[in-house]
């Protein structure tokens, strides 16, 4: 009997999916549970039905797992901003490196290498140093709000629902911010609906109100506020602005981002400081960090530190070597290891981003770091006049172009460590080393309390017999 769209079936979760899932089988045929965890015996209905696979929704909790607890977070089941809080943390842990050595045994083949147990945040909530809200006229009701839509209206200041561009939970606090940030959120929400400027429209594009970023130094306690709005009005935003700075004394600095493209992203094609002077610092280890609104930060602060240290852990240094990072963002992880080498060199496309990197150069005094902002398929043969002794690879999500790939190999590095923030695309990158490297293990480090995602850090070493 085939499984069919708005079925309800009786299924047991057996494990969990990269993505967050829980996986069941019905007859043999897969099935992807949003909210489901090992162990569970759920009713799930059928919502979306493919040719190799299904999705489901749980109808009812039948048997409840040892692993499943209660989650803290109102929102929690709807909001895309988690997924996982409802599951032991312990347990969450287990799952992120199962992830990972699945992908090394399926994509990567190679199903020997050392996977590590991964290292836990030390925050599991309010972690986050970076969050960003979307304001729309369209909100999107909880089950329990219904009977709220008449008064309400379609505002919202918050995070979408997951897999959806157009639809925004109303927030009134984020568990993985600070709590400041969460008052921000309240205060600027007030401010906005008080105005009667109206909010970005995600389906009309027309409006003015588009997003709300809020970052936050863990080191100095400090706060930056960004607002993205669709044009560029000092009128409408400056008393915000003040605002904001009269009452929290943490808000260092509020910036406005415009915005006026389609595009539903948080950054702006120009900048202007309404107040402050347009960038905050904080620290990973000893070093400090300058972070400005669209400039890439670690979102976790304290195992962003416990990261790094793994790198230098893996890179084993003598105090004598050159070193190549490849994708090397703001220059963090050059800086953190630029004084116990001879010399670090960066390669990274973002100007914005290398503009960042020299600054904190100066900002630690570190003078035997240089960063070459361009293309890696295009920069790196005539950045390099001799072998790197130690490769550092921090790609993002979509891992390494085929042709840096290639031309990494035919530089053959004495050690290469890769950092990963893709379980997927990380096998596949170093399963293709595997042919000269030896792939020695596998550090996973949790950034991302309650969600799938994980960090890892991967040590691989050039075999003596090629």
């Amino acid at each position: 009997m085939k499984l069919r769209k708005g079925e309800i079936v009786e299924l047991r979760i057996e494990k969990m999916a990269y993505g967050g899932q829980g996986v069941a089988r019905h007859n043999g045929f897969v099935i992807f549970v949003r909210g489901g965890v090992p162990g569970d015996k759920v009713a799930a209905q059928v919502i979306r039905k493919k040719k190799g696979y299904a999705e489901a929704n749980i109808v009812e909790l039948l048997e409840q797992s040892p692993d499943r607890i209660d989650a803290p977070c109102p929102y929690s089941g709807y909001c895309g901003g988690c997924q996982w809080q409802h599951i032991a943390y312990e347990r969450q842990l287990e799952y992120k490196k199962g992830h990972i050595q699945e992908a090394m045994a399926r994509i990567g083949e190679q199903p020997e290498v050392p996977v590590h147990d991964v290292i836990p945040s030390e925050r599991r909530l309010a972690y986050r140093n970076k969050m960003e809200f979307s304001f729309s006229d369209r909100r999107w009701f909880l089950p329990r709000e219904m009977d709220m839509r008449e008064t309400e209206g379609g505002f919202a200041l918050g995070l979408h629902v997951p897999g959806t561009y157009h639809k925004v939970i109303d927030i009134r606090a984020c568990l993985l911010q600070q709590d400041i940030g969460n008052q921000i959120l309240l205060e600027v929400k007030k401010y906005v609906q008080d105005s009667k400027i109206p909010v970005y429209g995600l389906k009309t594009h027309e409006g003015f109100w588009r997003f709300l970023m809020i970052r936050y130094s863990v080191a100095f306690d400090e706060w930056m506020v960004n607002l993205v709005t669709s044009e560029e009005r000092p009128d409408i935003v400056l008393p915000l602005a003040e605002a904001l700075c009269r009452r929290f004394r943490q808000v260092k600095t509020v910036i406005n981002n415009i915005n006026e493209r389609r595009a539903s992203i948080a950054v702006g094609d120009r900048e202007v400081v309404l107040a402050g002077i347009g960038h905050i610092k904080d620290r990973i280890g000893p070093f400090t960090f300058r972070i400005s609104a669209n400039s890439f930060f670690q979102t976790n602060s304290l195992a962003a530190r416990n990261l790094y240290r793994k790198v230098e852990d893996y890179a084993e240094l003598e105090g004598n070597e050159m070193i190549l990072d490849l994708y090397s963002g703001t220059g963090t992880i050059p800086i953190f290891l630029a004084n116990k080498v001879r010399a670090v060199t960066g390669i990274e496309m973002s100007a914005s981003a290398v503009r960042d990197a020299l600054t904190n150069l100066l900002e630690n005094g570190i003078y035997n770091c240089r960063f070459v902002c361009g293309d890696i398929r295009e920069k790196l043969d005539a950045t390099t006049q001799s072998k790197p002794d130690v490769m550092i690879i921090d790609p993002p999500r979509a891992g390494m172009h085929k042709d840096v790939l290639a031309q990494v190999l035919s530089m053959v590095p004495e050690k290469i460590i890769y950092v990963s923030c893709n379980p997927a695309t990380m096998a596949r990158d170093i399963g293709q080393m595997g042919k000269d490297y030896e792939i020695v293990e596998i550090q996973p480090v949790d950034m991302f309390p309650h969600t799938y995602h994980i960090e890892a850090v991967a040590k691989l070493r050039l075999k003596k017999t090629r």
